[in-house]
This record gives C-alpha cells, structure tokens and sequence, in this order.
C-alpha cells in the first residue's frame, strides 16, 4: 500500500523556505527544517529528498511565488518610478519586522552558495537577469512617458539600479536601518531624471 502524505506538501515547502531566507543553507540544520515544517525526517527525505534537493526546492518557490510574482505585479500596474520605487521600499520595509527575513533570499544564496555550485549560480543569474530587465523595461517606459530624461542610456541606468539594489540587500542583512538604505532608493530614482 503506497504511503500517503498526511501534510500540505506545497505548505511545508513553504515553511521550508522560510527556514533557509532566515538562516541560510549551512545554518539550517534538517532538525530546524523538522522543528519549522511540523514534519518528521523521514517525511521530509520521502518527499523532498535530501537537504540540498529540498533547498533548491525552496529556492525555487521563491523565486517564482515571491521574486517574479513581485516583479510581474509592479510592472504590470504601478507607473515606472513608483514600481522602481517599491521594489526597493518592499525590502527596506522588511526591517521593521523583527528577526525577520531580511533582504532576498536569491541574493543571499548568491553570497552564500553560487561561487560554489554551478546550478545554484545559474538560477541566481537567470534571477538578477529578469530583474535587470524589469529595470530596464521601466526606465524605457518612463524615457517615452516624460517622467525619466529621455537622453539617459537606459541599458546602463538599468544595470545600475540593479547594483544599487543588490547592494542595498547585503546591507540589509548586516544593517537593517531604513535610515541607512532608503537613501539607495532615492539615488537611484534622482538618476533617472
């Protein structure tokens, strides 16, 4: 008789991703992932597998649920500068909430684990790839709406917004004071005009 799951695989994934935003991949432990999922080892392996499958799971979920579903949303209904704008508020944001998950978690996992593993580096890049593009798309949306100056060299404005942001996420992780990061924000926004 095959074992039959008796928790929300898609749920506990989520918990699981939680787990490693918070704390990373060396310092989750699989008794954290037990203790943050509400399942047992077993279960776990059984349905996930290993610790490094059941990151890159969460990875994943992450950046689908999370990362793209931000992007898409932002592009597709707040004007140019204010998309541009929350991005970098939505992390900013993520401050105020106490032991919280700070900054992204692809960014994290690219200072933690993408000079070290070629898939997880691929997927880091095709993630900071999308978002330089979101960035780009609104800087040429707001050159042709008036709103950012027409002559800027969007391309290279673009790849500067996304430094900025990558920046402004490892200084969340170490100095979580909006003081300190909004001024990233504002630099970023002053450039475009």
């Amino acid at each position: 008789m095959p074992w039959e799951k008796n928790f929300d695989v898609d749920a506990t994934l989520t918990k699981a991703m939680q787990a490693f935003w918070a704390h990373g991949y060396e310092a989750t432990s699989m008794q954290d992932l037990v203790t943050a999922t509400g399942i047992n080892r077993a279960s776990i392996y059984a349905t996930y597998g290993d610790k490094r499958a059941l990151f890159l799971s969460a990875l994943k979920k992450y950046d689908v649920d999370v990362r793209r579903r931000m992007f898409e949303q932002l592009g597709a209904s707040a004007p140019p500068a204010e998309a541009i704008a929350t991005v970098f508020d939505r992390f900013i944001d993520q401050t105020d909430v106490p032991h919280g998950n700070w900054g992204c978690f692809i960014v994290n996992t690219a200072l933690e684990l993408a000079a070290h593993d070629s898939e997880i580096a691929d997927l880091v890049n095709a993630a900071q790839d999308d978002i330089g593009a979101f960035f780009l798309a609104m800087i040429r949306k707001g050159q042709r709406d008036g709103i950012f100056a027409a002559d800027g060299d969007a391309e290279r404005l673009a790849h500067q917004a996304l430094a900025s942001m990558l920046g402004m996420l490892v200084m969340i992780r170490s100095r979580p004071d909006p003081a300190a990061l909004r001024p990233i924000r504002d630099g970023v926004l002053k450039s475009l005009i």
